[in-house]
């Protein structure tokens, strides 16, 4: 995947009420009023789970490519496949970027974010977000459908904005001008290089840590639900437009805003959220953490290293673990 930077026409969120958000019509961030009434009007809308959860049930008219990250991404280097062949996945399921496009998945979920860039980057200027997603839609006990639903093709030629993109090299130049503040929004252990993901851990010298969970209204959501201390993901909604400016109170909304993660997806949804508070040059450096630390030239701050050799013991020790399990399940059917 290119790096993206992400265009939308600069927004404010309307304030908030009942602890939650109200959002302007013309926000790329929408909520559910504005989903069900787009729905009537015949916008696209795009499910960007997995093929197995759109079928088990999904927002009724919406169209499904399978889960985005694995359809139009690289598996090892998490890059966009050949332009060719998403263009021909674009047109094959009726994704016209020159339309109105809702993007969602699960609430929170940052993919729905990351298809909201994937539009804009092609071209697209009308694309939109349900943050809530599908639960928000299914709290309202509204219609869940579970037949797949399509749209004619079209044949549109999907152009990357190549103006729009920020480079590693570019990165390398930006990273200490004073003038650009740029933003990691990875988890605070891989910050620090506690959880390292890449070649190298660490953080860009200078970023500022603001994981992009901080958006929501309760940050641990997802590891209350992981023990199961809460049942839902409600957690997981945005917080309020107050909350959020104060979350980015430190930041400048007139410089240039750089944000990243692991590979761009979570950047993404902490981008538009800057955008929609009214930040007027936001970035994304979607080759991120991944493209930046395995260029060794590049300064790592609180830098630590992959210790390939520990980690394949672990591996091994973890699959004969898991063959004595097997083989003692095996025995207690017998």
């Amino acid at each position: 995947m290119k790096t993206i930077l992400f265009i939308v026409k600069t927004v404010f969120l309307a304030a908030s009420f009942s602890g939650g958000l109200a959002y302007a019509q013309s926000s790329s961030i929408v909520d559910l009023d504005y989903v069900k009434a787009a729905q009537q009007r015949g916008v696209i809308l795009w499910d960007v789970r997995s093929t197995k959860n759109y079928l088990d049930g999904h927002i009724p008219g919406a169209i499904n490519i399978g889960e985005i990250g694995a359809t139009l991404r690289d598996p090892n280097r998490e890059d966009y496949i050949d332009i060719a062949d998403i263009n021909a996945i674009f047109n094959k399921a009726g994704l016209d970027i020159n339309k109105e496009i809702i993007v969602y998945g699960s609430r929170g979920n940052p993919y729905a974010y990351f298809g909201l860039f994937t539009i804009n980057y092609f071209g697209g200027k009308e694309a939109k977000v349900f943050h809530d997603g599908i639960d928000g839609w299914a709290d309202a006990n509204l219609t869940i459908e579970k037949a797949p639903s399509t749209l004619a093709a079209v044949n549109v030629k999907l152009v990357p904005q190549e103006n729009l993109v920020v480079s590693n090299e570019q990165m390398r130049k930006l990273f200490n001008d004073q003038s650009v503040q740029v933003i990691d929004a990875r988890t605070v252990n891989e910050f620090k290089g506690n959880d390292v993901r890449a070649i190298r851990g660490g953080h860009i010298p200078g970023a500022i840590s603001i994981p992009y969970e901080q958006n929501w209204k309760d940050p641990a959501t997802g590891s209350k639900l992981a023990k199961r201390e809460v049942k839902t993901n409600s957690g997981m909604a945005l917080k309020s437009s107050e909350d959020l400016k104060a979350l980015y109170s430190k930041l400048d909304p007139n410089k240039e805003t750089v944000v990243y993660c692991q590979s761009g997806v979570r950047a993404a949804e902490t981008a538009v959220v800057l955008q929609n508070l009214g930040y007027k040059k936001v970035k994304i450096y979607d080759s991120s953490w991944l493209g930046w630390a395995s260029h060794l030239a590049s300064p790592v701050a609180d830098e630590t290293y992959l210790n390939v050799g520990l980690l394949n013991s672990r591996i091994a020790a973890m699959q004969s673990k898991i063959n004595e399990l097997e083989a003692e399940l095996k025995a207690s059917k017998k």
